[in-house]
């Protein structure tokens, strides 16, 4: 199995950043893609950014421009750098990860963090 714990959530006043982590612990074969999404009260969970093992990145309209994704594939660590934050970014955001377990075949599944919240007000 994969565990995903992510770290560096918090409030933030609007324009201002912070810097996401999440470090993939486990009996991990291989991580193919590593992203970032997040939920609003009242929202479906949506795609933020997501990073290949190539380090070919996709961005939610939305934060393009302002967020920017990266990957340690040597620590199986993604991080997510959230510049000019606004109050609409607010949200529980998750650490994803499609890996493959050693010992569970070469199949791939999807791993998710649990989560943490980012607020930005005045």
């Amino acid at each position: 199995q994969v565990q995903l714990v992510e770290s560096g959530g918090g409030l933030v006043q609007p324009g201002g950043s912070l810097r996401l982590s999440c470090a993939a612990s486990g009996s991990i074969a291989s991580i193919n893609v590593m992203g970032w999404y997040r939920q609003a009260p009242g929202k479906q969970r949506e795609l933020v950014a997501t990073v290949t093992s190539g380090g070919g990145t996709n961005y939610a309209d939305s934060v393009k421009g302002r967020f920017t994704i990266s990957r340690d594939n040597a620590k199986n660590t993604v991080y997510l750098q959230m510049n000019s934050l606004k109050p609409e970014d607010t949200a529980v955001y998750y650490c994803n990860a499609f890996a493959r377990t050693i010992g569970w075949g070469k199949s791939y599944y999807d791993y998710w963090g649990q989560g943490t919240q980012v607020t930005v007000s005045s």
